[in-house]
């Protein structure tokens, strides 16, 4: 709702704007919380499947349940990790699609997982680039997030 009244004030690109804004100074907290929470101290995620793991228990510790059960994340080889929808649900799309946005809604699911890979320092690369929602625009929404580590 913060989202459609935003929008409704402001128009869907300061909405989209304030919320990249929101999530990109969010992430740092949240990443720190759950870092306290899981017991990882500041240097503990040092190889991909530390990575891996972690990003699985922050997603399930920060989306209920009704949204997790929905969204696949898992390692699709020894760099990458996987992303989708199942049948196509993802919350933001259909919130969006139902207060009818989503032709102008720039998705703030994956930016928040992308603000979360830079808040643990991380160099990683999104195929495909999402600018709006994919789910919209492809009719699916998957991918795979490249993690680099080393320089």
């Amino acid at each position: 709702m913060w989202f459609y009244h935003t929008c409704r004030e402001f128009g869907i690109e300061k909405a989209n704007a304030l919320n990249k804004r929101a999530i990109r100074s969010l992430a740092p907290i949240e990443i720190k919380r759950v870092k306290k929470v899981l017991g990882i101290g500041a240097d503990e995620i040092g190889t991909f499947e530390e990575l891996k793991d972690f990003m699985l228990e922050a997603l399930e510790m920060i989306l209920p349940n009704s949204v997790f059960e929905k969204f696949r994340f898992q390692a699709s080889s020894k760099d990458r990790l996987h992303w989708e929808w199942e049948g196509g649900d993802c919350f933001a799309f259909k919130g969006m699609k139902q207060i009818g946005i989503i032709d102008g809604y720039r998705c703030g699911v994956m930016y928040r997982i992308g603000c979360w890979l830079e808040a643990l320092g991380m160099k990683y690369n999104i195929d495909p680039k999402i600018d709006k929602c994919i789910m919209h625009e492809r009719g699916a929404c998957l991918g795979d997030i490249r993690v680099i580590f080393g320089d």
